[in-house]
């Protein structure tokens, strides 16, 4: 599929090429939004990502803890590395 947003010459026209396509773009992406919600499977999905969206604080705090560990961790490394460094100079 290729989506032509030339400027008649051959050339790129930039932003006014890309103007005629924002409306049926958007109608497009609502539409397909409304069809999910009236699905059976739709409205399954969408639960699952509102259950998903309602943990993600404490998923991210989990994940935060983490990379502030590993940060800590090569903090430490580093500091050992330097230590060698000046030992040996």
């Amino acid at each position: 599929m290729s989506i032509y947003m030339g400027n008649g010459n051959g050339g790129y026209d930039g932003e006014h090429g890309m103007n005629k396509w924002f409306l049926p773009l958007a109608v497009f992406g609502l539409g397909g939004l409304g069809l999910l919600a009236l699905s059976d499977r739709g409205i399954e999905m969408l639960e699952v990502a509102a259950r998903k969206l309602r943990q993600a604080p404490e998923n991210f705090l989990d994940w935060n803890d983490a990379a502030q560990s590993e940060l800590d961790r090569l903090q430490q490394a580093l500091e050992r590395v330097a230590q060698t460094l000046e030992v040996a100079q």
